[in-house]
C-alpha cells in the first residue's frame, strides 16, 4: 500500500515559493510524481536538460523539503531522488506582502496553464487511450457558503483524495495516473444584460 497520509504543509515562505515556482522544478516534480524515483542524469535526458541543471534544481527542491534522496537506490556516487507524498497548501491572504502574493499568483497561474495544456494533450491523444478515452468525470456546481464553510468543504475533499491516494497503489493492474483538481472561487459580480 502507499505511504501514510501526509500532514498538511502550508507554504508561506517566499524562498520556498520561489524554489517551487521555477518552471523546470515544476517539470522535475511532475516527472518524479509520474515516473517514480530518478537520477539527475535520467531526468536531464527525459526533460531535455543537461545533468548539471537538473542536479542543481533537484538540490534546491530538496533544500526546501519538496523532494528527498532515495539512498537505497544509489549505486556508487549516483544520487537518486524521489517525491514523497505531500499535502502542500497555498493560502492567499490580503495581509501578505506584495512579494508573497505575487509569488502565489504566479504559481497559481503556472498550475492552471499546466492543467490546461495537460487537458489539451489528453484531448489530442484521446483516440489512442482505449477504455480510458471517455473516463473524464466532470461536474460543475455552485454552493452558498461562508468562508469557514468553504474551508470545511475543501478539507472534506482533501480527506477523500488523501484516503484514496493512501489506499490505492500505483502499480496495480489496470491503473493509470488520473489528474484530479479542485478549484473554488467566489462568483464574480454579474453585469446586467445590455
Amino acid at each position: 500500500m502507499a505511504d501514510e497520509i501526509p500532514a498538511p504543509r502550508e507554504i508561506s515562505d517566499p524562498a520556498a515559493l520561489r524554489a517551487l515556482a521555477h518552471p523546470l522544478r515544476q517539470r522535475i516534480l511532475r516527472a518524479l510524481a509520474e515516473n517514480g524515483p530518478s537520477t539527475a542524469t535520467a531526468l536531464g535526458a527525459l526533460l531535455g536538460e543537461n545533468t548539471g541543471a537538473t542536479s542543481y534544481h533537484l538540490r534546491q527542491l530538496a533544500e526546501h523539503g519538496f523532494i528527498e534522496e532515495a539512498p537505497e537506490l544509489a549505486k556508487g556516487k549516483e544520487r537518486w531522488w524521489r517525491s514523497p507524498p505531500k499535502d502542500l497548501r497555498y493560502r492567499m491572504d490580503r495581509a501578505q506582502s506584495p512579494e508573497l502574493r505575487g509569488l502565489l499568483e504566479g504559481l497559481f497561474e503556472q498550475h492552471i496553464a499546466d492543467d490546461v495544456a495537460a487537458f489539451q494533450q489528453y484531448q489530442a491523444e484521446r483516440d489512442e487511450l482505449g477504455e480510458w478515452a471517455d473516463m473524464m468525470p466532470f461536474s460543475r456546481g455552485a454552493i452558498y457558503a461562508t468562508p469557514a464553510e468553504l474551508e470545511a468543504f475543501f478539507e472534506d475533499y482533501l480527506t477523500l483524495l488523501k484516503r484514496f491516494q493512501a489506499t490505492h497503489d500505483r502499480d496495480r493492474p489496470g491503473t493509470r495516473r488520473v489528474l484530479t483538481r479542485f478549484l473554488a472561487f467566489p462568483a464574480p459580480r454579474t453585469t446586467p444584460a445590455e
